[in-house]
């Protein structure tokens, strides 16, 4: 993080200047010589609303402040990141407004391109689908890990030597997407569901299974990285309750396996548990991981270390 100045920052020897959204709130910077003045993640948005458009303008750049915050974990991940301008196939954003388009907008992923409906970063319209779908958890963060990951399924493992991993483990994606979705709606998940998916959408379609597990370890990684960042150190010895040993969350855990990696988000999700539960509100990580669940998000960690060791992924510049 650096202070950012009219006239440009310069940081290792090159200056850069705010991106030219920073009206509306984009926060990133880019190189002075780049003539497309644009930062990283401002290019990736292929559609947006109309200028004139200042409602869902607004709410673009409290959404477009979700997908910054996607990009940046994914370079973190060393995931690679091909924009849509530049590869056919590669990622993009259409963050649009159904109040603006007059029509539905429809989030979803299609050949690279992530559509978003900014309505839902109306926290009132947001909250009344979380209900309505019987959800336990809904953000405009979680709606971007999740299409996110339909795009690095297409990308990694069905363009991949993952497919038929995948396959055993989430089922057949070639099963008919409109019959799932058909069958999902009006029969909804079975009554044992939790036994073996991470939440009752995973239980629809196999693309959707992934999907969901994908973005489930985005939002376990990227809350060890924060906890990690900020020091925070559960001791054996000074915590009220027993766990078997220190717990010190890690800057990364490209090296560790996924039992290491869930053995230390347990403990971590207890404690962010009960500070909520201090505030008087319910559970911040109201998931549970079954056996089968825990093998899904190793295969998730598997094809994004392996993604990483690629050295394939782009600097946000």
């Amino acid at each position: 993080m650096v202070a950012a100045t009219a006239d440009g920052t310069v940081v290792d020897g090159a200056r850069w200047v705010p991106c030219v959204n920073r009206a509306w709130q984009c926060n990133w910077m880019v190189a002075e010589d780049d003539e497309r003045a644009f930062c990283f993640s401002c290019r990736l948005t292929r559609r947006r609303p109309p200028a004139d458009d200042t409602l869902a303008l607004e709410r673009l750049a409290e959404t477009a402040a979700a997908k910054r915050r996607l990009l940046f974990q994914l370079t973190r991940l060393s995931l690679p990141i091909e924009p849509w301008d530049e590869v056919d196939g590669g990622l993009g954003f259409d963050l649009l407004s159904s109040l603006s388009e007059g029509k539905p907008i429809i989030t979803g992923h299609a050949n690279g391109i992530i559509t978003i409906d900014l309505v839902e970063s109306l926290d009132a319209q947001r909250e009344a689908l979380r209900v309505q779908l019987d959800e336990p958890y809904r953000t405009m963060l979680g709606h971007f890990r999740h299409e996110v990951g339909h795009y690095y399924e297409w990308v990694l493992v069905e363009q991949g030597p993952w497919i038929e991993e995948c396959r055993a483990l989430f089922g057949d994606e070639r099963a008919s997407y409109a019959d799932a979705l058909a069958r999902h709606y009006k029969l909804g998940a079975p009554d044992n569901w939790a036994e073996s998916f991470i939440s009752e959408y995973a239980t629809m379609h196999p693309w959707e299974d992934f999907a969901e597990c994908f973005a489930h370890y985005l939002h376990i990684t990227d809350t060890l990285d924060t906890i990690a960042i900020s020091g925070m150190v559960l001791h054996a010895d000074r915590v009220e309750g027993a766990i078997p040993h220190d717990i010190t969350p890690r800057r990364s855990y490209a090296d560790a396996t996924i039992e290491e990696v869930l053995e230390d988000w347990r403990w971590v999700s207890l404690l962010l548990n009960r500070a909520n539960h201090a505030m008087g509100k319910g559970d911040l990580y109201p998931f549970t991981i079954a056996s089968p669940v825990k093998r899904k998000l190793g295969f998730v960690h598997r094809v994004v270390r392996s993604a990483g060791a690629d050295g394939t992924s782009e600097q946000l510049s």
